[in-house]
C-alpha cells in the first residue's frame, strides 16, 4: 500500500471485512502486521510477541464493526496492541525470561549483541521506542510507519531522529562505561 493512498486503500478493505469479505481482512493484517509487531516488541517479552499479534488481530476482527472511521485503522490497531501488552502484563504471573542470548542458538556474540540492542531501545521513551522498532526491527520507511500509525510524516522523522540520537548517546556511554 503506498503511503499517499494507504487511507482510502485501508477504508476500502475496512469496509469490505466488515461485511465479511476475509480476503480484505487478510490483506489487512499483511498490511498493519509488521507495525502491531513492531509495537508489541518494544513493549513485551520477545516470547510473547506471536501469540500477541494474533490477539490484537482477532480482537480487531471481534470488534471492526466498532471503528467509526475505517481510514483510522492503523491508529486504532496500534490502540488495541498497546493495550493488549498492558494486558498481557496484568495478567502475567511472576516468570524467569530467558535473554534472546541465552535462548537462541547460533553466534552467542551476535545474538547477546542484538539483545542489548533491543533492551537499549526498550529503554527509550514510548515514542521514540515504537518508531525505532518500526524501522529497525520490522524495517518499515518512515512514509510506511506515518501511513500506518496515523502519525504524521513530520512527527515520524522527529522521533526517528530524536530517538536515534538518545539511542546513540546512551550506547556511546554504556560502551564508555564497559571500557573502564
Amino acid at each position: 500500500m503506498a503511503p499517499d493512498t494507504a487511507p482510502s486503500k485501508a477504508a476500502e478493505l475496512v469496509l469490505a471485512a466488515r461485511d465479511g469479505d476475509h480476503a480484505a481482512f487478510q490483506e489487512l493484517y499483511r498490511n498493519y502486521a509488521r507495525m502491531v509487531h513492531g509495537i508489541l516488541l518494544a513493549r513485551v517479552p520477545y516470547e510473547a510477541v506471536e501469540d500477541l499479534v494474533q490477539d490484537v488481530f482477532l480482537q480487531a476482527f471481534r470488534r471492526l464493526r466498532g471503528l467509526r472511521d475505517p481510514a483510522a485503522i492503523g491508529g486504532w490497531l496500534a490502540a488495541i496492541a498497546r493495550n493488549a501488552s498492558r494486558d498481557h502484563f496484568r495478567r502475567a504471573r511472576e516468570t524467569v525470561e530467558l535473554t534472546d542470548a541465552q535462548a537462541a542458538p547460533g553466534d552467542p556474540s551476535a545474538t547477546a549483541e542484538a539483545a542489548a540492542a533491543l533492551a537499549a531501545i526498550r529503554g527509550l521513551p514510548e515514542a521514540y521506542r515504537e518508531t525505532l522498532i518500526l524501522r529497525l526491527v520490522e524495517g518499515m520507511t518512515g512514509p510506511e510507519i506515518s501511513a500506518r500509525t496515523g502519525l504524521s510524516p513530520g512527527s515520524v522523522r522527529v522521533n526517528l531522529h530524536r530517538g536515534m540520537k538518545l539511542l546513540r548517546e546512551r550506547l556511546e556511554r554504556k560502551d564508555a562505561h564497559a571500557g573502564e
